[in-house]
Order: structure tokens, then C-alpha cells, then sequence
């Protein structure tokens, strides 16, 4: 008996749409971070591309627990003394409020060529509205998996 690696023909990928609202960040990233690897299928490759195309709408009202949105983002512009930092919080209100989510995401991956090129799979949005309707994405109710995965105020 030989162990089953998969082949480019052997993958099946699908689209999944994820509602983000009142969800905790970091439960919600994990979640993410597997189904973009592909480890929910029972033919997992680890050096093949197998997750599924992730949609992840109402970015903006991710939940945090604990004092977790008074804690930085720090970047460097590559200049001299140029590192920066931003809390989530800013991030949040600010334009761009899906990096948060974005770049949670991207820290439960390993880092890699692989890892970069599953990121590519993913689509967050700050709204309720996305351009992939043509795609008919499969809804997640990452809410309804566990009670944990929603804070409760």
C-alpha cells in the first residue's frame, strides 16, 4: 500500500464565503489559515496548493478580546528611523480596516513560497458586499462551530 499524494488533476478547489461579524479574530484566523492550506480535506499534500478560494466579508467588526486592540502593527519604511507602528484600533477606523484580518491570516501560515502563493486565495472586504457572486461561494457559519468563537459583551 502506497501512501496517496495528490497531482495538480487531483485538486478540487471551492469557494467559501465567511461572515466576519462578531467573530474573534484569532479563532477566526485559524480557521482560515487551515481551510486556505487545505488541511479540512482527508487528501492533504503539504507541498501542493490544495485550499479552497476564501471570502471574508464585514472585516470591520471583528471582534478582539482582552486588551488585544490597543496592541501595535510595527513596519519599517526602510528608511533610517523609520519604524512605525499603528494599534489595531487605528487600523481598524482607519481606510484599510481588512489588514488586520489579513495580516492574522497570513502569521498562521508557515512562511514560504507555498504560504504566499495560498494568501493569493484569499478576498477579505470591509463591507457586506463582494464581487465574487459569480463564483456561488459556499457560506461558513464559523459563528455556529463553536460558542467560543463569538465574544459575548
Amino acid at each position: 500500500m502506497k501512501t496517496f499524494t495528490a497531482t495538480p488533476s487531483d485538486i478540487d478547489k471551492k469557494w467559501i464565503l465567511i461572515d466576519a461579524e462578531g467573530v474573534v479574530l484569532g479563532r477566526l484566523a485559524s480557521i482560515v489559515a487551515m481551510r486556505l492550506r487545505g488541511k479540512h480535506k482527508p487528501s492533504f499534500t503539504p507541498h501542493m496548493d490544495m485550499g479552497d478560494n476564501v471570502i471574508i466579508i464585514n472585516a470591520d467588526k471583528i471582534q478582539m478580546t482582552g486588551k488585544k486592540r490597543q496592541e501595535n502593527f510595527y513596519w519599517h519604511t526602510g528608511h533610517p528611523g523609520g519604524i512605525k507602528s499603528r494599534t489595531k484600533q487605528q487600523i481598524l477606523e482607519g481606510k484599510h480596516p481588512e489588514r488586520v484580518v489579513t495580516m492574522a491570516v497570513k502569521r498562521m501560515l508557515p512562511g514560504g513560497p507555498l504560504s504566499r502563493q495560498q494568501m493569493t486565495n484569499l478576498r477579505v472586504y470591509a463591507s457586506a458586499d463582494h464581487p465574487h457572486e459569480a463564483q456561488s461561494p459556499e457560506v461558513l457559519d464559523v459563528k455556529a462551530m463553536n460558542p467560543k468563537n463569538t465574544r459575548s459583551a
